[in-house]
């Protein structure tokens, strides 16, 4: 699964997704990954590659401006 995931990120930044930052964690959620798309439907196409691999929680965000 891990090396699925890190060809999907490679795959991912050839389309102008950024990955600036990616947390291992305790408790609820095993990992925390934090990335930048384009737009809202590059953004939903990285959620959906996992999709079968891996249960998820997606949160919209903006950054200030």
């Amino acid at each position: 699964m891990i090396a699925e995931n890190l060809k999907d990120i490679e795959d991912d930044t050839k389309e102008e997704v950024k990955y600036p930052g990616m947390y291992w964690t305790l408790g609820r959620y095993d990992t925390v990954v934090i990335f930048e798309a384009p737009e809202e439907k590059a953004a939903m196409n990285v959620v959906l590659k996992r999709a079968d691999r891996m249960d998820r929680e997606t949160l919209r965000g903006r950054a200030g401006r």
